[in-house]
């Protein structure tokens, strides 16, 4: 049908020449714009060819009668905007070219605030005629010619024949570092030749021929200069837009994205920053730069991962040692897995350039970031004192004037005349407070490294260390087989008998260690004061149930639960395991795995999207929004991986080349370390991902349909690490403040108010009031200010933050002001 139309048509161009009709051929060609919807492409771009090869006279009596139909009475929006679009091409080329010159410009105007169109609508037309009469294009038009080029999947070559014309700006307005980029280079030849060149940063990787020009592009400028611009261009990266853009009604959130122009331009900053002479602050913007670029869009994933690939890449091309840092500390935060594996392959090529294995260059990557002693450093400036100090998980700025006493902000002096100085210590504080995090994660997953270290290069990389010491003086450790913690500035012992000398040194798990023992390092951290970066002495321990061994290959220990698949996904990235979000398509998925080469061995953990049959359960992206959870289970770690479908079904083990299959191996050939650290994880999915955690889940979710499994969790029995939890409050209770007002039973911290008495679920944190047990819905908010409880063992448990923070509030319930929860009281 639609190949007949496209005759009829060209036909009619036929005709209505021969007939001396051209400008009837006018109405005909909006007929046509109705037919195929505005949309010139395929086979109807012939019939714009066949316009085109009309003589110039006869085109600009077609182009008159377009001006007539827009005019006429009987046009509506669409015709309009058709009748445009026709005269841009049709005057290609004409004298004069002033026809609805108004009209276009609003039609562009009107344009300019999209993100980009649909190729086919072929607006480059519009574009044609505005260069044919010498006007320059708004930025803002140019923008979105340029997006739409850079981002469709056909690459019209007429558009993007235009496009190339399209030389200033040389960045797209509607970003703030491009603006601010644009304002810093003005009318200067060199300058605006860079910022050009950076926006031919297409490729993955830069080549010799695109470095040339932009090292020589630098020398001329000023390395200096070039990089202090270019740092404050990517310190913008990643700000709300200027001005906003309409994206499509099914799409992401484009005001969220990088402008794909933009973006190639972005590869090419930080392509040119590795070409300069290293610097720190070059270093810390790249890393940041890569944060920022992976950072998630609704609808979209990761805003950008090219211009994330561009810093990693750009980062590996740097010998410096703040770059290697930077390249060690991405590698513990970076989830996304091609960014990552670039991540992996730089530090790799790394240790094999200085002869060294990958943890050791790891290891050897943590800079001291100033600090002089480990947590601590002084920096004189002029008469006044600056001291970083690591308090826990952050490093803290404070002065002390002339006298030594301490003074609340920074001296005017400092200000004034150290300006320089105060910007880098600040920088530091920052870099030590995100290294922090990076080397705490990277510790807490060292109990399946099977790592041990000779004791002088553990002391020198690890217990000395000017930043990694203030965690791992906070750990216990093995040294030659005697468990140790540090304090009184020495190793000891449980009887805190000092330990100066040894040969080799392991991290230290209770798995391996009696509950008499474990207990007793409890004790000896709670009186020596020590605060865990994470749970050592306190972590969950996972022994083979006799479910488990019934079972023989498989536990179900976490199955039937229902799980936040996006927050699964992050969680199991950041915890090592490798994981496939789950779409509701017709395709297949393996289950999350968790590699444990050290081991020969793989986890898995078997899981299927949830919901498939109601449109209210899958995002606009086809993803579910949540799981179901299955089996745990080990094979040897080249064993076929199994798959399922993502919608659910029998998994199935998907075998190439004439594989055999393998069986799942029996749980009690597991390493009991492995068996314990996996099952932590995957207790550690579920306690955070779970819908049962939600407190504004009381009416069961969508349609009700997660209400038994919501009461079940929230106020069932307890996990591990809920027990764990429950042992621990048990000991600090009697030390709050609240201390007689609340008792623990069974499941629950009882808390006594003066309006009713409450029940905290120790696991999910709901709560119950009197009377008939009914439920207060209380939604935890983050709020540094909170009241504290005093001393706790270990860092990183939010759940129990959660109840103290509730319970402290509930023993004050006629204190309370918030209009939701007095409602319910």
């Amino acid at each position: 049908m639609m190949k007949g139309n496209v005759q009829t048509y060209k036909d009619l161009i036929s005709k209505r020449t021969a007939d001396g009709e051209p400008e009837a051929l006018a109405h005909d060609l909006l007929k046509a714009a109705v037919v195929n919807s505005g949309n010139w492409t395929g086979l109807w771009s012939g019939v714009l060819d066949r316009l085109c090869e009309l003589p110039p006279e006869t085109r600009a009596r077609v182009a008159d009668g377009l001006v007539t139909q827009y005019h006429s009475e009987e046009a509506g929006p669409a015709a309009r905007s058709n009748a445009l679009t026709l005269l841009g091409i049709v005057s290609h080329g004409l004298e004069p070219d002033d026809r609805l010159t108004a009209q276009r410009l609003k039609q562009l105007d009107d344009l300019s605030r999209q993100h980009s169109f649909w190729y086919g609508s072929r607006y480059e037309g519009l574009v044609e005629a505005e260069l044919a009469a010498g006007r320059p294009l708004a930025p803002a038009v140019v923008a979105v010619f340029r997006r739409t080029a850079s981002s469709t999947t056909y690459r019209d070559a007429t558009l993007i024949k235009v496009v190339r014309q399209l030389t200033h700006p040389a960045l797209n307005v509607g970003e703030e570092w491009a603006e601010q980029a644009l304002r810093d280079a003005g009318d200067d030849a060199d300058w605006q030749a860079l910022l050009a060149h950076v926006a031919t940063a297409t490729s993955a990787k830069p080549t010799a021929k695109w470095d040339a020009p932009a090292r020589a592009l630098a020398v001329a400028l000023g390395a200096d200069r070039v990089r202090e611009a270019a740092l404050t261009w990517l310190a913008l990266v990643g700000r709300p837009r200027t001005f906003p853009l309409t994206g499509w009604d099914y799409g992401p959130d484009v005001n969220a994205a990088y402008d794909p122009y933009n973006a190639d331009a972005l590869r090419g900053v930080a392509w040119l920053l590795s070409l300069l002479p290293p610097h720190p602050d070059t270093a810390r913007a790249l890393g940041a730069l890569v944060e920022t670029s992976l950072r998630k869009v609704a609808g979209l994933g990761p805003r950008n991962p090219k211009v994330a690939n561009a810093g990693v890449t750009a980062l590996a091309r740097i010998d410096s040692e703040a770059a290697l840092a930077e390249l060690a500390r991405l590698a513990t935060r970076v989830t996304f897995k091609g960014t990552l594996k670039l991540l992996d392959g730089a530090l790799d090529a790394r240790a094999e350039a200085m002869g060294l294995s990958r943890e050791e260059i790891e290891e050897l990557a943590v800079p001291a970031y100033g600090l002089t002693e480990v947590g601590r450093a002084e920096h004189r400036l002029g008469d006044v004192t600056g001291l970083v100090e690591v308090h826990g998980s952050k490093a803290v700025l404070s002065w002390r004037n002339a006298t030594g006493k301490a003074v609340k902000s920074v001296p005017a002096a400092v200000r004034r005349d150290h300006a320089d100085d105060l910007k880098d210590i600040k920088a530091a504080v920052k870099d030590i407070d995100k290294m922090l995090s990076a080397q705490s994660e990277r510790l807490d997953r060292q109990f399946l490294a099977r790592r041990t270290w000779p004791y002088a290069a553990w002391r020198a990389r690890y217990l000395d260390h000017p930043l990694v010491g203030t965690l791992a003086r906070r750990l216990l450790w093995k040294v030659d087989g005697r468990t140790v913690g540090y304090t009184q500035g020495a190793l000891r012992t449980l009887t805190d008998d000092p330990v100066d000398s040894g040969t080799e040194v392991s991290l230290w798990h209770p798995v391996d260690h009696e509950p008499a023992e474990i207990v007793a390092w409890r004790d000896w951290l709670e009186r020596h004061g020590i605060t865990q970066p994470f749970k050592q002495a306190h972590r969950e321990v996972y022994l083979l149930t006799d479910a488990e061994r019934a079972t023989g290959t498989y536990s179900n220990r976490f199955a039937a639960h229902f799980l936040r698949q996006h927050q699964f996904h992050s969680l199991a990235a950041v915890r090592g395991w490798r994981n496939k979000l789950r779409l509701s398509v017709d395709d297949e998925a393996p289950p999350a795995i968790r590699e444990l080469p050290q081991w020969g061995l793989r986890a898995e953990y078997w899981i299927e999207g949830d919901g498939g049959e109601h449109y209210e359960d899958i995002t606009e992206s086809g993803s579910f929004l949540r799981l179901r959870t299955d089996q745990v289970r080990f094979y040897p770690i080249d064993a076929p991986e199994n798959s399922a479908h993502c919608c659910g079904g029998e998994y199935r083990m998907w075998l190439r080349d004439g594989q055999d299959p393998v069986e799942a191996l029996p749980l009690d050939s597991i390493p009991p370390l492995v068996l314990s650290e996996v099952l932590r994880d995957v207790d550690l999915f579920v306690g955070v991902a779970s819908v049962g955690n939600d407190p504004t889940w009381q009416d069961g979710g969508p349609d009700g349909r997660f209400q038994e499994y919501w009461t079940s969790y929230g106020f069932g029995e307890l996990g591990q690490s809920a027990e764990t939890r429950r042992v621990l409050l048990d000991r600090l209770i009697p030390r709050l403040a609240i201390a007689d007002r609340c008792t623990l039973e069974g499941r629950f911290l009882h808390v006594k108010g003066d309006r009713h008495t409450y029940k905290i679920h120790l696991g999910s944190g709901n709560i119950l009031r009197t009377p008939n047990d009914q439920y207060l819905c209380i939604v935890p908010k983050s709020n540094a200010s909170a009241p504290q409880a005093g001393y706790l063992p270990y860092e990183g448990d939010r759940m129990l933050a959660v109840i103290l923070s509730k319970a402290m509030m509930l023993a004050a319930d006629t204190k309370i002001t918030d209009p939701t929860i007095l409602s319910q009281l």
